[in-house]
């Protein structure tokens, strides 16, 4: 797919989806492109772009796919547990009930498992968490509260799976009060407003599909959506290099950053049990 090919068909699926494809990597979003094409027995950009203008189902189709949806409970469960022992543990204490937006959500379990490990921390609490991700059929899952295969609730500890989730007939669904804790929105992380005032927004393995100037837009987005020493936890291998550029100071593990202010950042320290020792406890 030569470039001008592939201006045309990103321009084509914007005017059909919605879907600005410009903001993320052009050699990533370009090999994705070619092998749906590929898929399709489609070899000509034009004639696909034909097609698509008359098939909706394969609109649709073509959306499923150019959105990455790979999610999973507890996805890398070492710094789920970072969040439960060190920095929710700080938030709770000084404020009971948090602002949290879960952004670019998929299909609900990354905003679920925050949910459980609040009621964990603090039962009975109320917490207003937000859940949003630009694909309608994921954030349809996430409303129903599943079913979830077995792979994505591999990293559950037990006594998380036995209290939050029930058997269903494909799969594990979780219960309705994990499940109506949860507000779920369909939301284009590249365009659309979402609002400020939030204690911790949580952004995982979103950041390094995007071009450079979008990732440093959202970084300046997320630091004034968030409250002075609020935090931010993005994916294990999205380092932002100079946080201070974006207002940003590091904690540790190149996940955790904390909006830097005036005053000095709250310290990060253990106190509550890890992930690890639920799972220990059971055995």
């Amino acid at each position: 797919m030569t470039d001008r090919e592939y201006f045309y068909l990103i321009s084509k699926i914007l005017k059909l989806t919605d879907i600005d494809l410009s903001q993320y990597k052009s050699n990533q979003m370009r090999r994705r492109l070619e092998h749906f094409m590929s898929n399709m027995e489609f070899q000509d950009v034009v004639q696909f772009c034909s097609s698509l203008e008359r098939d909706p189902t394969m609109v649709e189709r073509l959306k499923d796919f150019v959105t990455i949806n790979v999610s999973e409970f507890f996805r890398d469960p070492k710094y789920f547990s970072l969040l439960m022992t060190d920095i929710l543990p700080i938030m709770l204490r000084r404020c009971t009930r948090l602002n949290i937006w879960s952004a670019g959500c998929s299909n609900g379990a990354e905003p679920y498992s925050v949910s459980m490990i609040l009621d964990h921390l603090a039962p009975s609490s109320c917490h207003r968490i937000l859940a949003t991700d630009i694909d309608l059929k994921c954030l349809e899952k996430a409303r129903n509260g599943g079913p979830y295969s077995a792979a994505e609730v591999k990293n559950v500890p037990k006594t998380f799976l036995d209290k939050y989730f029930v058997v269903a007939e494909n799969g594990y669904k979780v219960v309705d009060e994990i499940r109506q804790s949860v507000v779920f929105k369909q939301h284009d992380l590249t365009k659309d407003f979402i609002g400020s005032g939030f204690d911790l927004i949580i952004c995982r393995n979103v950041l390094i599909y995007l071009t450079e100037e979008a990732k440093c837009q959202l970084l300046h987005r997320f630091h004034h959506a968030l409250k002075p020493n609020g935090f931010l936890f993005l994916g294990a291998t999205e380092i932002i290099l100079d946080p201070a550029r974006f207002g940003f100071n590091l904690l540790y593990h190149n996940c955790f950053y904390q909006r830097a202010t005036a005053s000095k950042s709250l310290a990060v320290t253990s106190r509550t049990p890890t992930l690890a020792a639920a799972r220990e406890s059971n055995r």
